[in-house]
């Protein structure tokens, strides 16, 4: 399954990806989005979709 990774050099802490993730796994912390709830994600990738600066990757895991 693949999972979030910010970049948090990109990321301007807009939080539409906060937004559009219905599993509550983003939010913003600092000046900068984080991953909140790692276990929640089902890797639909809305989030890096709606990125408007691309700072959101995924990785895959096992």
């Amino acid at each position: 399954m693949a999972r979030p990774i910010i970049n948090t050099d990109e990321c301007s802490a807009c939080g539409i990806c906060v937004d559009v993730c219905e599993q509550t796994v983003l939010d913003i912390v600092g000046s900068s989005v984080s991953v909140v709830n790692e276990d929640a994600c089902i890797g639909c990738g809305d989030c890096m979709e709606e990125c408007p600066m691309g700072a959101i990757e995924d990785i895959e895991e096992d």
